[in-house]
């Protein structure tokens, strides 16, 4: 970085903290990775200087012709990531999920269709809906949720389909630790004429390495970020059935983006280049074991766990009763321990949750294991629930990442 830190040293001192704060850092948040070096070398090309409006063979500016083949590439990867056949069309120039998300809605939708979609402090996701997001401005939203036992009522939801008749429900969640049933989503939706849309931006790399099942045979559009379980770039792909493509693609371009980030582009096809390799799936069956382990030490210490476990790679405690969820974070945050406090079933604010949502993605990638997230746990408990000394297990914290360094 000579040259950063010859033109902007302000900027160069920043980003080494921040290198420091990551490397020092036990980061627990099932959203965040990191990804690999050559990820983060794509992502700083020379690809950046280039304006491409449109799309390969149909640009608005000319010297588009390397721009056309790498945007090409980088759509073969990405469905080959999913084994896709050519029922299926890719658009890899979404910028990022919540984007993508409503272009997915301005393409299939007029102004005041209904939607159906997981209530969020149930596990949804605020671009699904939610009353603060510019979606339940301009559309209909009606929410399916979670029963007692904190998994999702299907039942109901059937219920609220059949009565409503909404013109497109989404599966998938952002906080949600079980396996999710895409093909009772996809039955429920052809019952009734709709859309479904499968927002698997958490559990791409899961359902990529056979781990999940797939929403591909019962979805008609697909969307992932790029920057969780996958560990690319923080960005976003929209898949669709090729009868709907074309109006994906408009969406995308001119509808919603101009040009599209090339670098970033770039970037995803070198971290779609990892997920096609073997130990791509050898680390998603990792990120699940220890996201076990991690849930069965938490319950043996006493912690109460939504839907008393995991199937993927995150999981929610239930702190009502036992310390308020945004102090819990700060506490750990202290301690260099980074989980984030999530509303769940039955709390009235985002701003008073009871939830604590922490994941594995991070953690594997550092190639912890078992082991680890034994000890991870008992941080957990020692700062929340003995209330050791902060800056006692914060050292512990710091000397336990040092053993597993980001990046060599």
């Amino acid at each position: 970085m000579k040259s950063i830190k010859k033109t902007a040293p302000d900027i160069y001192n920043l980003i080494q903290k921040e290198i420091k704060r990551q490397q020092e850092t036990i980061d627990l948040i099932p959203s965040e990775n990191y990804t690999s070096q050559a990820v983060l070398e794509a992502a700083g090309t020379v690809f950046t200087n280039k304006y491409a409006e449109g799309y390969p063979g149909q640009r608005y500016y000319p010297g588009c012709q390397i721009i056309d083949e790498l945007e090409t590439l980088c759509c073969q990867k990405a469905k080959r990531v999913f084994n896709l056949n050519d029922d299926w069309e890719v658009n890899v120039q979404p910028l990022s999920g919540g984007p993508a998300n409503f272009t997915i809605y301005f393409a299939l939708l007029k102004p005041g269709d209904k939607i159906l979609s997981m209530q969020l402090s149930h596990g949804g996701h605020l671009s699904h809906g939610h009353k603060v997001n510019i979606s339940s401005h301009i559309y209909q939203i009606i929410n399916y949720g979670v029963n007692e036992k904190g998994f999702i009522d299907y039942e109901e939801l059937e219920k609220i389909a059949l009565a409503e008749k909404p013109k497109l429900i989404i599966s998938g969640a952002t906080a949600y630790p079980r396996i999710i049933d895409f093909k009772r989503f996809g039955e429920i939706a052809k019952k009734i004429g709709a859309y479904h849309l499968a927002d698997i931006s958490h559990i791409a790399g899961l359902i990529s390495a056979g781990l999940h099942p797939s929403p591909f045979l019962y979805s008609d559009v697909v969307m992932t970020t790029t920057h969780k379980t996958l560990r690319g770039p923080r960005s976003a792909v929209i898949f669709a059935k090729k009868e709907i493509y074309p109006q994906i693609k408009k969406a995308v371009f001119p509808g919603i983006q101009g040009g599209p980030h090339q670098h970033i582009i770039c970037s995803k096809a070198v971290a779609f280049t990892e997920a096609l390799k073997p130990e791509f799936k050898k680390y998603q069956i990792q990120i699940v074991k220890n996201a076990k382990a991690l849930a069965k030490e938490l319950k043996r210490l006493g912690f109460n766990l939504l839907t008393n476990g995991t199937d993927n790679h995150l999981m929610l405690i239930n702190l009502k009763n036992v310390i308020d969820a945004s102090e819990a974070e700060k506490i750990l945050e202290q301690a260099n321990i980074l989980a984030n406090r999530n509303t769940i079933p039955g709390d009235e604010s985002p701003f008073k949750p009871n939830g604590l949502r922490l994941g594995t993605p991070a953690v594997t990638t550092r190639k912890m294991k078992e082991k680890e997230m034994k000890l991870i746990a008992n941080f957990i408990y020692r700062l929340l629930i003995k209330k050791e000394n902060v800056r006692k297990i914060q050292k512990e914290a710091v000397s336990l990442c040092k053993k597993f360094p980001i990046y060599n």
